[in-house]
């Protein structure tokens, strides 16, 4: 699909569909007052009824019949302008494209003026929400069902004011980029486990690589052993696919030190012998969606040239039970030599990033930033519109936070408070892997922490978010991409506060 600017009069788009924005609270601007002239006053008529209530999410239909060149007007509410943020300009594109799309329409023209923004932060909000509201995976349904005869061609973004193009465009291409790395996460998460093995994630690694001139290591299991990734080798015990540990450097920042992002890489999580219930185990293929983000985190960075030095590390893997598998009660020996004991298999991912943030220490990183699946508590604590975050570094924890609000990918802080490490002491070991129900979120973090050693380190847990079951504005019903847009908008702000 193809996204463009274009300057012209609304009335004379030739188009499948016109969505024209609408606020609760205001009157039609000039240029859609003209529009409604041109209709006979349907638009006023709508609204004065209450059949068309502006409010975002809401849309409403109309055929111009040849009354001005669009084939079909896509009324689209953005709800009170007081309300008015770049993500409910995200939600209204990417509602309005779903919708023009399943009409029929195979291009849409998406009228800008009006809405009081950036330009560049309105182009790149409208490509990314019509470009992740159109994504469907589509690559294991027959191509005799029809499922693949309606897809949207082009989008073009419409101005009416000629000097706005050049910003629009360049917002653009920013929102191209980003909605192309998170659909390419949403991709990956989405693919059975079959399909997805450790062995698949290190080939996408290397394609990234070869794509952008990056270096990439894959780690085979000597390696790991030789190494002394003791935590990592024992949660890949009980799987037949062999274990990987990868990792990507980015480096266009010169002398800058790294910002190394860590993603946890469990291709499946069947959750070993202490064996999750059969009910919703097929979609513990998400337990690769930190990893994914990571990936789709370097490529952004990559196409968005950031004058940064990234190191992506992935430490991927099956979680799977068998007669070799780790077992509650085992000690296991990780890379810093710190040891665990194993309450429950099923608190794996905690294991395998204790050595891969071990791994990280040795970039003596500006910032490390880990994503991961982590805890079903952590859909307890915040449901599923929130990511958990914990972490050292106030900094840190604040730029996540301000660009969760700005991309749509919230986060919300835990506390890290030392009496919670208290939970996860052991008679036997430095630390036991789980320790119940009470806290399970801050728990797994507390364990995360003892790996990080001085450096400023962020833990995102995306356990409750990497899928969903519904479909939303501009994420479909599947896997989210969640936190691509997230982490490379950090890395934009990072970046301009390193120049």
């Amino acid at each position: 699909m193809k996204i463009t600017v274009a300057s012209g009069k609304i009335e004379k788009q030739k188009t499948g569909g016109l969505v024209l924005p609408i606020f609760e609270d205001e009157k039609l601007s000039p240029a859609l007052e003209r529009v409604d002239r041109a209709l006979g006053g349907t638009i006023q008529r709508l609204l004065k009824r209450g059949d068309f209530v502006a409010r975002i999410g809401s849309v409403s239909m109309l055929h111009p019949d040849g009354k001005i060149a669009a084939e079909r007007l896509l009324l689209a509410g953005l709800g009170p302008r007081k309300e008015f943020t770049l993500n409910r300009l995200r939600h209204m594109a990417g509602t309005a494209a779903a919708h023009l799309r399943a009409a029929g329409a195979q291009d849409i023209v998406l009228f800008h003026d009006g809405l009081d923004l950036d330009g560049v932060e309105a182009g790149q909000a409208l490509a990314e929400g019509s470009a992740l509201g159109l994504y469907r995976f589509l690559k294991y349904k027959s191509k005799g069902n029809n499922n693949h005869a309606k897809e949207v061609k082009q989008i073009t973004l419409l101005t009416e004011v000629a000097a706005s193009v050049r910003a629009l465009q360049k917002g653009v291409r920013t929102g191209e980029i980003i909605a192309a790395a998170s659909c390419s996460v949403r991709d990956m998460v989405n693919h059975p486990s079959a399909d997805m093995t450790p062995t698949v994630m290190a080939s996408r690694a290397r394609e990234l690589a070869k794509k952008h001139r990056m270096k990439v290591q894959v780690l085979e299991r000597a390696q790991i052993r030789k190494l002394g990734m003791g935590a990592l080798l024992g949660v890949a015990s009980g799987s037949a696919q062999p274990p990987k540990f990868i990792i990507l450097e980015y480096r266009r920042g010169g002398k800058k030190p790294f910002v190394v992002l860590v993603g946890k890489t469990i291709t499946f999580d069947s959750g070993g012998i202490s064996l999750k219930p059969p009910e919703n185990m097929d979609r513990m293929k998400d337990d690769m969606a930190g990893g994914a983000a990571v990936l789709g985190a370097l490529q952004a960075a990559a196409e968005l040239k950031l004058p940064l030095n990234i190191v992506g590390l992935l430490p991927a893997t099956e979680n799977m039970p068998g007669g070799s598998a780790l077992k509650p009660g085992d000690i296991l020996t990780t890379l810093s030599g710190q040891t665990i004991e194993i309450i429950n298999t099923d608190a794996e991912g905690r294991l395998i990033l204790s050595d891969a943030l071990t791994y990280a220490c040795r970039y003596k990183p500006a910032v490390i930033v880990d994503i991961a699946t982590l805890t079903g508590a952590c859909g307890v604590a915040l449901g599923n519109e929130a990511i958990g975050m914990l972490g050292n570094d106030d900094t840190y924890k604040q730029m996540l936070r301000e660009a969760g609000e700005r991309t749509g990918e919230r986060v919300w802080e835990l506390p890290l408070w030392k009496e919670y490490c208290d939970y996860i002491k052991s008679d036997i070991a430095d630390m036991k892997n789980a320790s119940g129900r009470a806290g399970g979120v801050i728990t797994a973090a507390c364990l995360l922490s003892k790996f990080v050693q001085k450096y400023p380190w962020v833990h995102l847990d995306i356990a409750a978010v990497a899928l969903t079951d519904k479909d939303r504005p501009y994420t479909p019903r599947g896997a989210t991409g969640i936190g691509v847009r997230l982490l490379t908008q950090f890395l934009r702000e990072y970046a301009k506060k390193r120049s």
